[in-house]
């Protein structure tokens, strides 16, 4: 299928590993023109050179005002699409939660997602075209274990995004969000290591259980991910918007 995106251009934060990176080098692939933004300037230089002609590097944090500031001024437009992406909160429970922990959580994975919108989302809605995908987490649709910030705060983004999407949908912007489950990326990392320490195992046999607990008797991997993602920012994505994407290999029970 041709994604019809080889004369777009999208900012895709996290760009320099796991979702982001694969989600980056899939439009780029498709002859489409990046922005990509991580805090690593070593890995943002890595896909730079693969595609030298396609890629703008932006060094930030997209969690800090100063990033934020950074990004917004180098975006040039049109922009057709952006990734929403960074890092998760820490793996705790919810008794171990503490109220700064709370604070951190809204700042890391809902704060700058809404003043990014703010910042971007009028220049979509004066060219009426737009497309925009966040990543957050299987946890919307079904709690994951020794993770409460993360199940908490990424359903406050899925009410925002979804009031968001209804609001802006008559413009030609969609915006979706998708919900991976386990992935083979670095982000696990800290559920491995939260597993391994509740249940007095290694982390390898913590990994080895998680990954039992997949109907598909796998780990998700990264490009499989991207494969939608690109779809999403397509223009034959128009008639989508307001959803949820569970990517989890089975692991979801529900029916909805």
């Amino acid at each position: 299928m041709d994604l019809q995106i080889s004369q777009q251009h999208f900012l895709v934060c996290g760009a320099s590993g796991g979702f982001g990176k694969a989600i980056a080098e899939t439009l780029l692939q498709e002859g489409a023109q990046v922005t990509a933004v991580a805090r690593s300037a070593d890995k943002l230089q890595a896909l730079q050179t693969a595609y030298p002609k396609q890629v703008k590097t932006v060094v930030a944090d997209v969690t800090s005002e100063e990033g934020l500031q950074i990004i917004t001024t180098a975006i040039q437009q049109p922009l057709h699409g952006m990734l929403l992406n960074a890092g998760g909160p820490p793996a705790m429970s919810a008794l171990e939660a503490t109220l700064p922990d709370w604070d951190n959580a809204y700042a890391s994975v809902l704060r700058w997602k809404i003043a990014l919108l703010k910042a971007l989302l009028p220049a979509m809605q004066a060219q009426q075209y737009g497309r925009i995908v966040s990543i957050e987490s299987v946890s919307v649709k079904q709690p994951v274990e020794n993770l409460v910030l993360s199940n908490a705060i990424r359903m406050a983004v899925v009410g925002y995004l979804k009031t968001l999407s209804q609001e802006v949908a008559g413009q030609g912007i969609t915006i979706n969000i998708m919900a991976p489950g386990y992935h083979a990326t670095d982000a696990m990392n800290r559920l491995f290591d939260k597993k391994a320490v509740v249940a007095g195992i290694s982390r390898e046999d913590a990994a080895a259980a998680m990954a039992q607990q997949i109907p598909v008797g796998r780990l998700g991997t990264a490009t499989e991910f991207a494969s939608l993602a690109a779809w999403l920012f397509s223009p034959h994505s128009g008639f989508v918007t307001g959803q949820t994407f569970a990517i989890e290999g089975g692991l979801y029970k529900g029916s909805m």
